[in-house]
């Protein structure tokens, strides 16, 4: 089980501001930093230290995210804000980060740190949209299954902030966006909903898609929908012609850096996927299947995947996570497999609603249930893996790591051989 920590923690490492954030992408003179995400504090301190000129701003993170004790970001001020749904600090957030970007001066460049969670993290609901109807929209979309494209494209239109309208508060000044990226498929305009990121996506696609998933507020949410004026900024709009953004981030990094450790290890490693989008459970039972297969030889093998999977929410008390969903969905198919162990979680070291990053299967899994009296079936179908892996002291648990490229997963196959 060590090598399975220690891939994650590599992974994790791989991904961190202060690696990837590197010197020769902040030579910018003077700027105004601006950020949303779970990474944005951690960023902060990071830019504070490399930028050259004189330096000022603010970023929002997720409360417990911000700055370590031995850290400053000097004149960039953190805020901590509410995920996965926002709340009155992250309207806050959204409200002061405008403010800033308007006041922008003539030496200035508008720097901005986006990073997963950012969404959530800074709101500033549009036109007649309200903070609570944000919420609620958001909470019925990740509970139906909805995936993060889905997602995002409701929440840009739906905001003052998001899908490019923060850098046209900016604009004419230059606009640089850095981006560590969480989402499926690295989009830049979905991490954070893109502030500075002109909107591919249309009104009529939001409302499409909260049809299709018939939220039932539809009703209130149908003006700024349906009104030319409230289209955000698309791609060929000019005011974003000298606008740069980079992707320094994203799952891809964190996969390298533990299939180098593994292959070091002496594992033969399988990519099955940098972007995986499926429903959790499902995708484990799949993963299942294949590390079976594999395992009747005597190959010592990895698989290693990330992506963001989808979990629909039927348990109303339920605790778990995307990552503790997949892992039970494959504990359950490989049914206590003497020669196959297990690592998901996410990289932001938070899975789902509770304190953890994600877990571990082993063979013993299952026998350590029953011994716990507890049933991994039963609590999987109430959404609430969480109880389970708890019982089993089988959870990853790391704090916060305040970076974000979303789901890590690792199968070791016959890891004795």
């Amino acid at each position: 089980m060590r090598l399975l920590l220690d891939a994650f923690d590599c992974a994790v490492v791989a991904v961190s501001p202060r690696n990837c954030l590197l010197a020769n992408q902040l030579l910018l003179g003077d700027a105004l930093v601006l950020g949303t995400g779970k990474a944005s504090a951690a960023m902060a301190v990071v830019a504070n230290e490399r930028l050259t000129g004189r330096v000022r701003g603010l970023v929002v993170t997720r409360y417990g995210h911000g700055l370590q004790p031995t850290e400053t970001a000097g004149s960039i001020e953190i805020l901590e804000a509410g995920h996965p749904l926002p709340d009155a600090a992250s309207a806050d957030a959204g409200q002061r980060l405008l403010r800033l970007a308007r006041t922008i001066g003539p030496s200035e460049t508008l720097l901005f740190l986006a990073s997963g969670g950012g969404s959530a993290l800074s709101v500033a609901p549009l036109g007649t949209v309200t903070l609570e109807q944000k919420r609620l929209v958001n909470d019925y979309l990740i509970r139906n299954g909805a995936d993060i494209h889905e997602l995002n494209c409701v929440r840009r239109h739906l905001s003052a902030v998001k899908g490019g309208r923060l850098a046209v508060a900016a604009h004419p000044a230059r606009v640089v966006t850095l981006a560590i990226s969480d989402v499926p498929g690295d989009a830049i305009g979905d991490i954070a909903s893109g502030p500075t990121i002109p909107d591919p996506t249309t009104t009529t696609q939001a409302l499409e898609i909260l049809e299709r998933y018939g939220y039932p507020g539809l009703d209130a949410l149908a003006r700024v929908l349906t009104e030319p004026r409230f289209e955000s900024p698309q791609p060929d709009d000019p005011a974003f012609a000298s606008d740069q953004a980079c992707i320094i981030a994203s799952a891809k990094t964190a996969l390298d850096a533990a299939q180098a450790l593994l292959e070091a290890r002496g594992y033969t490693v399988l990519r099955v996927g940098d972007h995986l989008t499926g429903r959790a459970r499902d995708l484990g039972r799949e993963h299942a299947g294949l590390a079976r297969e594999i395992a009747t030889s005597s190959t010592r093998a990895a698989l290693l995947s990330g992506g963001e999977t989808r979990v629909a929410v039927s348990g109303k008390d339920g605790h778990g996570g995307r990552n503790l969903e997949y892992l039970a969905g494959l504990a359950l198919a490989l049914d206590g497999h003497a020669n196959i162990v297990a690592l998901a979680a996410d990289t932001d070291g938070i899975d789902g609603n509770a304190d953890h990053a994600g877990g571990v299967v082993v063979p013993e899994i299952l026998s350590l249930g029953r011994d716990a009296d507890v049933d991994l079936g039963l609590l999987l179908a109430k959404n609430d893996t969480y109880r389970y892996f708890q019982a089993c002291k089988l959870l990853v648990e790391t704090g916060p790591t305040r970076t974000n490229v979303s789901d890590f997963r690792l199968i070791l196959i016959n890891p004795l051989a």
